[in-house]
């Protein structure tokens, strides 16, 4: 059944306070710098980051695009916005713009150089046939990276499934007569959407870390 998106809404602006302290957290920073580094972003570029939250990957995306580029924000919550411009504003950024929308269907036109989609494809129905919509944004070639939690593969990060499993059906958005464990859908969509970018790409590079319970993908789309 297909995600409720009033619910992913409501959902996440009601958590907005302890969402943001959890984004910022150190573990999770050095995972945000790695998959950051993999767009290879430079002065001047325009990046694009899906379900940005907010705005904990602003300070390392403008960093890297200077004045000259552009950062976009995309996120169906307007209460993640309003922290995410508290932001922008404390920083004094004035080419950062933010966008309420569906990263299903973004309110992009632009030719764009990168795409970013961090903790958000989980929230896809169809999340392999979403990559192809952001991959399309691409002028001609571009770069894409993907981070996201899901169920670890290792022997050694399978006792922590369970915790994940119990965390999961606690925090994920309700969806409509979905009965599967949140965790395993999760799981299936991060897949697809990395395998995805796998596929896309013609230099893709994919991992795990935290003993497999975070996955990391990135590449060229030509």
């Amino acid at each position: 059944m297909p995600t409720d998106r009033r619910a992913i809404r409501q959902f996440y602006d009601r958590i907005v306070g302890p969402y943001d302290r959890l984004a910022g957290g150190p573990v999770v920073r050095r995972w945000r710098i790695d998959v950051v580094d993999a767009l290879e972003l430079h002065s001047g570029d325009v990046v694009v980051e899906m379900g940005c939250g907010t705005g904990a990957n602003f300070p390392l995306l403008r960093e890297r695009v200077g004045r000259e580029g552009r950062v976009v924000g995309v996120d169906l919550s307007p209460g993640m916005l309003d922290r995410a411009r508290r932001r922008i504003d404390r920083a004094g950024w004035r080419n950062v713009d933010l966008f309420v929308g569906d990263a299903r269907d973004p309110p992009i036109e632009a030719d764009v150089d990168a795409i970013l989609g961090t903790f958000v494809v989980g929230m896809f129905d169809d999340p392999a046939a979403i990559v192809n919509e952001w991959c399309g944004l691409f002028g001609g070639e571009g770069r894409i990276g993907l981070l996201d939690a899901t169920l670890s593969d290792r022997p050694a990060g399978r006792p922590l499934n369970l915790g994940f499993r119990a965390f999961t059906r606690l925090s994920a958005p309700s969806s409509r007569g979905d009965l599967t464990s949140p965790a395993v859908t999760l799981a299936r969509r991060v897949r697809e959407a990395h395998d995805r970018v796998v596929e896309r790409s013609s230099d893709s590079e994919s991992g795990r870390r935290a003993l497999g319970l975070v996955r990391q993908s990135s590449g060229q789309v030509e």
